[in-house]
């Protein structure tokens, strides 16, 4: 479809440049935009595979991932366990070329505080001390560097995505159900008004200050400890189906369940991370595969461990020996 900014087709494109302007209730100023730091290809390969080589989406997946993009909403992704709920998102920032992936796997002990930024106060102290006792012992004690306290700074996966990019970064929420039961409301009050600030920055009378970002290497100004978003992130939250999500929460989200792989699906992702090979050596493989998870769990992950370890079999094991009942484990008994 013409609208269809994300195709899934796996080549990079510029495509994003006709993005529309948001929603006027989806609008945020920002500051000086940003450009994203260019994703490595490696790591793109440890996610993806071969480029391109990521199995076509079908017309609901498109639909859900370009109207999140169009909305400036958050892109809620459930399914089973393998089913490629997190890879979607580096397929997302590869072919529409948003630059690395930030990645922020949740916990039980994750807070939204935590993902937008770190002030390693201790660290601060310390050195205080160490240049206080270096003062006494040569002209004098010096005060305490405020524009020194970005070494002390740095932006989390969240904080980074909220920056004032040009284009909007992808940012991976990943298992999004394993958090605290605060912290969508703590999330939704944030993608909401697209704007945090620093207070440990706000106190200071510099006018900006020098943080680093979760990005390698990366380092941004931050005017008076305020941050707002530009481009609102493509933000992709997944889960698996282990909770219920406040209604509130639901209602400004794109919501799409992923069905688990099918034969040919299966049969590319093999192909995209283990290379081309022959279907007559990996058919039993996956026919294998197929038929235990009609009867468990089993993600697509599991088969592309049976099929490495077979190809470096001495004999070449093959589907029903004790190295697929070793692999081929359900993830949950009963």
């Amino acid at each position: 479809m013409t609208w269809y900014i994300y195709t899934g087709q796996g080549r990079p494109h510029d495509a994003i440049k006709r993005l529309p302007e948001p929603p006027n209730w989806r609008r945020f100023t920002g500051g000086p935009a940003l450009d994203p730091p260019t994703a490595t290809e490696a790591g793109e390969r440890r996610r993806l595979g071969d480029p391109g080589s990521r199995p076509q989406p079908d017309d609901e997946e498109l639909t859900a991932v370009n109207a999140a993009l169009y909305l400036r909403r958050p892109l809620l992704i459930s399914g089973k366990p393998g089913t490629g709920k997190s890879s979607l998102a580096y397929a997302v920032a590869r072919e529409l070329k948003l630059g690395p992936v930030l990645h922020w796997p949740i916990t039980s002990r994750s807070t939204v505080r935590d993902a937008l930024y770190r002030y390693d106060a201790i660290a601060r102290l310390r050195d205080e001390n160490i240049r206080h006792l270096r003062a006494a012992t040569t002209a004098g004690l010096d005060g305490v560097d405020d524009e020194d306290i970005g070494r002390y700074l740095r932006l989390g996966p969240l904080g980074t995505a909220m920056l004032p990019w040009r284009r909007p970064r992808v940012l991976l929420i990943d298992e999004i159900d394993k958090g605290d039961v605060d912290l969508t409301g703590d999330l939704l009050n944030l993608f909401e008004d697209g704007h945090f600030e620093i207070p440990e920055l706000t106190r200071l009378d510099t006018p900006s200050t020098w943080v680093r970002t979760a990005d390698a290497g990366g380092k941004v100004q931050i005017a008076h400890g305020q941050v707002s978003c530009r481009a609102f992130p493509f933000v992709v939250l997944t889960s698996n189906e282990e909770r219920d999500f406040p209604p509130a929460f639901l209602r400004r989200c794109i919501r799409h369940y992923l069905q688990p792989p099918d034969d040919e699906q299966l049969a590319a992702i093999v192909a995209a991370h283990l290379g081309e090979r022959r279907t007559a050596d990996v058919r039993p493989h996956i026919d294998e595969f197929l038929s235990r998870r009609s009867r468990h769990d089993l993600a697509a992950d599991q088969l592309l461990s049976l099929i490495y370890l077979a190809a470096h079999h001495a004999d070449g094991a093959e589907p029903g020996e004790p190295m697929a009942e070793t692999v081929l484990r359900p993830l949950t008994e009963g």
